[in-house]
């Protein structure tokens, strides 16, 4: 019988370059849609697809990540006296629907070493791995997607998509073999392959199920430059014993780590909302007729 994954991790390093000068101040994964943060939408997937224990791996500058993810005794007591309660709820429930741990990376050496600072955390247990610059849209959740699928082949599981623009340059590119179904072999992964050697047309994009092995393959990478140890080497060090497959999941994903696709997350999670999103979808409607 295959043990339950109740248990994810969530890397949140890099500097938010690309979103300059307001990550000087505040994390990317923090950066609201519409009114609630990219990280948070991440949690609250990670709680739909029955994880029970969050860790959120934090580097340098990320303390305010905790902060949110934290009670707030001063804000919760005040909220509490004047009788606001909805909104006292909506405080509450950042924190306290998972155990929410936290971990550091006190220097930025690389993916790798971020998901080694989960070890302890996971033990001997599958999964879940999510980017922090990952934000997907779906009626079933993707983590719960990835496993699903894990259940079925018990091998470690990339989500991936398809990606017909040239953006696929911009990601790791899976080489696969034989299917069934949404399900792939996946024999390697291709870090941002030119157009002309593409292995496929499957993106991997921020979500992962992860069995214990990969730690051992993290641990035997040569460090590359600046000391810095790469996910992706770990993860073709696994493909290559065969424990991977490429999960072509179901929903609406977004580059949180770009301006334009960060726009667009807002616009169109604001559309979705019973409170405006008529609103709003009227507000455009109107811009487009006057243009």
């Amino acid at each position: 019988m295959q043990t339950k994954i109740t248990k994810a991790v969530i890397p949140c390093g890099g500097m938010g370059t690309r979103f300059l000068p307001i990550t000087k101040a505040v994390p990317k994964e923090i950066l609201p849609v519409v009114d609630t943060p990219v990280l948070a939408y991440i949690v609250d997937e990670m709680i739909a697809s029955g994880i029970t224990d969050v860790m959120i791996v934090l580097g340098r500058g990320k303390e305010s990540i905790k902060q949110y993810f934290t009670p707030s005794p001063v804000l919760e007591q005040a909220l509490e006296k004047t009788g606001k309660t909805e909104f006292l709820r909506i405080v509450r429930n950042t924190y306290s629907r998972a155990n929410i741990v936290f971990a550091y990376q006190e220097k930025p050496l690389g993916s790798g070493d971020a998901v080694m600072k989960a070890r302890d955390f996971t033990g001997q247990e599958p999964f879940v791995l999510a980017w922090g610059d990952d934000l997907i849209h779906a009626s079933t959740p993707v983590a719960a997607q990835l496993i699903a699928a894990h259940e079925k082949t018990g091998k470690s599981v990339l989500g991936v998509q398809t990606v017909n623009t040239d953006d696929i340059t911009k990601y790791g590119v899976a080489k696969v073999g034989s299917a069934c179904g949404r399900t792939y072999d996946c024999l390697s992964i291709v870090e941002k392959p030119s157009l002309d050697r593409l292995p496929s047309r499957l993106a991997a994009l921020g979500r992962y199920v992860l069995n214990p092995e990969i730690y051992g393959k993290i641990e035997n990478l040569t460090p590359g430059a600046g000391g810095e140890i790469q996910f992706t080497d770990a993860l073709n060090a696994l493909c290559g014993a065969g424990g991977v497959c490429a999960y072509d999941f179901e929903g609406r994903r977004y580059d949180m780590g770009d301006k334009f696709g960060a726009v667009v997350a807002t616009v169109e999670y604001a559309l979705r909302s019973p409170e405006y999103g008529d609103r709003l979808r009227a507000y455009l409607a109107d811009m487009a007729a006057n243009k």
